[in-house]
């Protein structure tokens, strides 16, 4: 008979990996608790939080977050194109997980061999902000089959740190 495992019992090897998540505005506090379980779970660098207003100590972020705001390194910052010119002066490279008109899917993108890149998710309702786009190196999207162009920034996150994670290399 199966029996479910907690985190103390799980055989899984810690390795952690040389990706920041860069939120341009996410502000809602579900998507954001949510970012860093998925910050923890897929062993990040960091979270960059650009914005204004956010309160981490919202009961509903804390609740979603289950734990995990201590456990992952993270920064508040106010201008993410601030941000990303910073992280790509250090040799990060910019993606930016956003549909348009040049867009690469997401899966089509070897991340195997890259050692430092920024993955930025953009607001809830007006995406990442054209200045980070055009900063971008590259821009990704996720292939879609249903008739919505969108989906939820932390359910996209999700996929993007599974799909890159596969082949990027863990740090040294």
């Amino acid at each position: 008979m199966s029996r479910q495992l907690t985190h103390h019992s799980t055989a899984f090897t810690e390795r952690q990996f040389p990706l920041i998540l860069l939120c341009d505005g996410v502000s809602a506090p579900a998507n954001i608790g949510s970012l860093f379980r998925l910050a923890d779970a897929f062993n990040i660098e960091k979270l960059v939080l650009c914005g204004k207003n956010m309160n981490l100590a919202s009961a509903r972020l804390q609740k979603t977050a289950r734990g995990t705001l201590g456990k992952v390194a993270f920064e508040q910052l106010e201008d993410p194109l601030e941000a990303c010119q910073r992280l790509k002066k250090q040799g990060y490279l910019i993606f930016a997980l956003e549909i348009t008109d040049d867009s690469l899917p997401l899966n089509s993108v070897d991340f195997s061999g890259m050692e430092r890149l920024v993955l930025v998710l953009g607001n809830e309702i007006s995406g990442i902000g054209k200045e980070v786009l055009e900063l971008a190196d590259k821009r990704l999207h996720i292939n879609m089959f249903g008739k919505n162009s969108s989906m939820n920034v932390a359910q996209s996150a999700g996929i993007a740190l599974y799909e890159i994670t596969k082949s990027l290399q863990p740090f040294q």
